[in-house]
């Protein structure tokens, strides 16, 4: 799949990756912002990364068993993040999402699920409705095999619009377990909360007896060493992880307040198992990943990146003539063909996605290698600097005026 449908190509094979490069198996070199959508943000092959999987791996690959390195990356969030006191280690995004979704409905003895059009959750059946990502790419908003009894237990409000969760929430709020929401949306391309948005949230959640989870499987670890919830002062009950956590290797995670979490089993009655849940060598790439995310001044020179390339993006599509609007978070990023404002999946979708099609291709052919949808975030690493920027800016500059 890899999205390339959308912009008219068959998609890259890489061949390896190298810092904030990655190289195909034509020889041909990239500065690369998809950075495996996200993981990477240490560039690729991140000399303590290689090491630690390395050591690892020379020592075991899987065992069915506990390791230590579960209680140290486990250790390692549960000091970052404010909100999670025990977490739960899975093998992707995906598990990460339907566990907690399981979870939250054994805490509250309810059935009904809240999502925002346009976040994607992972394929999971009962959140494959209006979803983003690649179902957003493809102008498939729901998938086909998915029971309408699944999809009836999940209802879908417009991102940012705190109103109309609050009459939802009149309505129905006796019969909803969770209201599940990436607190930045990076699924639609990136949009931002609005203010107040996450507080509203929190708010009538807790009003209303239902759980607050955050999906940070992109912005866990991303925005800052705190995550989203960090980053904006909002304590959700269930955190949900991946990406980042596992170094760019297969991973996932859930977490919030040990009265909840000691309701999965073996302590509590809801399931939830794997046999490669806490991969050794998934745990070695994560706990290097995260111990070098600590370095002083990380975030500051990820963000600051990420913030002179949107300003850069902005200043040569405007002398260019043509209209557009950048959506920048900390490291992630999204250039909408639109005016704008973009502040949910409505605007977002108004975006021309044949202009970024082109402006993709020609970005490609001066080696920039942008994510192959309009409805995807751009993301940077600490390998990424002055040249990297310069060299983007200026084939924007030529891709702009091209189209």
């Amino acid at each position: 799949m890899r999205s390339f449908r959308s912009v008219g190509m068959d998609p890259l094979f890489i061949d390896h990756g190298e810092g904030a490069y990655v190289v195909d198996v034509d020889g041909n070199r990239f500065v690369d912002y998809v950075l495996s959508w996200g993981p990477m943000i240490l560039g690729h092959a991140a000399p303590s990364v290689v090491e630690a999987v390395a050591r690892q791996a020379g020592q075991g690959t899987s065992f069915g068993a506990p390791t230590a390195g579960e209680v140290e990356l486990a250790r390692r969030i549960v000091e970052a993040l404010p909100s999670v006191e025990r977490v739960r280690l899975v093998n992707s995004g995906t598990e990460a999402t339907m566990s907690a979704l399981r979870l939250a409905r054994a805490a509250t003895g309810r059935a009904l699920v809240v999502k925002f059009a346009g976040c994607y959750h992972g394929h999971v059946d009962s959140l494959l409705v209006q979803a983003g990502s690649g179902a957003a790419t493809l102008g498939v908003p729901d998938s086909a095999g998915v029971p309408a009894a699944f999809a009836s237990t999940t209802l879908v409000l417009p991102y940012n619009d705190i109103g109309a969760v609050e009459r939802l929430f009149a309505a129905r709020g006796h019969e909803i377990a969770a209201v599940i929401v990436e607190p930045v949306a990076a699924n639609m391309g990136v949009v931002p909360p609005a203010d107040g948005f996450l507080t509203g949230l929190r708010e009538i959640t807790r009003q209303h007896g239902a759980l607050l989870i955050f999906d940070e499987v992109i912005t866990g670890f991303r925005l800052g060493y705190g995550g989203a919830q960090g980053y904006y002062g909002v304590k959700p009950d269930l955190t949900c992880l991946g990406k980042i956590i596992g170094g760019g290797l297969p991973v996932g995670a859930y977490g919030g307040p040990a009265a909840i979490m000691n309701l999965v089993a073996p302590t509590g009655p809801v399931y939830q198992a794997g046999t490669l849940a806490g991969n050794p060598l998934a745990m070695a790439a994560g706990v290097a990943t995260l111990d070098g995310l600590r370095a002083e001044g990380t975030y500051d020179r990820l963000n600051g990146y990420m913030t002179a390339l949107a300003e850069g993006l902005r200043r040569e599509a405007r002398e260019a003539g043509v209209p557009v609007t950048v959506n920048q978070v900390g490291s992630v990023l999204t250039l909408f063909f639109h005016p704008g404002p973009v502040t949910n999946w409505e605007s977002a979708a108004k975006a021309d996605r044949e202009m970024y099609a082109r402006f993709f291709r020609g970005m490609l052919a001066q080696g920039i290698y942008l994510p192959p949808s309009q409805f995807e975030a751009w993301f940077s690493s600490t390998c990424h600097g002055e040249a990297e920027l310069a060299a983007t800016l200026r084939a924007a500059q030529k891709a702009f005026r091209d189209l």
